[in-house]
């Protein structure tokens, strides 16, 4: 009976440290999906660019170097969000997915300023309902940003947490980098309206 008692704390430590192991994996998952949610969203909006492009385009014909701009923001975001959505627990690929989505914020900001100056763009029914959908999809970026964020707070915590710090770094479980923007002017959706 005495040599089964050291049996049976083994056990117990071990059970315990499987469930501190499958916890962490548990919650790298959780926000790992809550990124994929992230980046259904961002491809919606980077599918909608290039309409949004086509249809300014037209009114636009002076504005050429603006639009080439959205364009190379939008495409250095596309790429920067499929390395992250790789790994999203990687902090390298998300702050480059930052980066690259203040640069297309910031181009779209200023094809929208100076979309002011064409009346007809403006009443543009092809130009409003593009403007709606952007503006519907930035909002579901922030939910999603918002839900990703607390995801990988509670793992970041759980993580470095006692004893579980150790476990984590036994077994590889990084730090995971949430998507903040960093820039305080960009902090709110781009203004989509006309």
């Amino acid at each position: 009976m005495a040599a089964s008692i050291p049996l049976i704390l083994i056990a117990l430590v071990l059970v315990w440290l499987v469930g501190i192991y499958n916890r962490l994996v548990s919650l790298r998952n959780r926000f790992k999906n809550a990124f994929s949610q992230i980046d259904v969203q961002l491809k919606r909006r980077y599918d909608l660019i290039p309409n949004l492009v086509e249809t300014v385009k037209g009114y636009m014909k002076h504005e050429k170097g603006t639009l080439e701009a959205v364009i190379a923001a939008r495409n250095q975001a596309r790429t920067s969000a499929q390395t992250a959505a790789a790994d999203p627990g990687d902090p390298a690929a998300m702050k480059a997915l930052m980066a690259a989505e203040q640069s297309l914020t910031g181009s779209l900001g200023r094809m929208f300023a100076l979309s002011e100056a064409y009346p007809d763009l403006k009443a543009s029914s092809n130009m409003q309902q593009l403007q709606e959908e952007l503006s519907s999809t930035e909002n579901k970026v922030a939910f999603a940003r918002q839900a990703f964020n607390d995801s990988v707070m509670l793992y970041n915590t759980y993580r470095e947490s006692f004893p579980q710090n150790q476990i984590a770094g036994a077994f590889g479980f990084k730090a995971a980098e949430p998507f903040e923007i960093e820039v305080e002017a960009e902090r709110e959706a781009p203004r989509v309206s006309f």
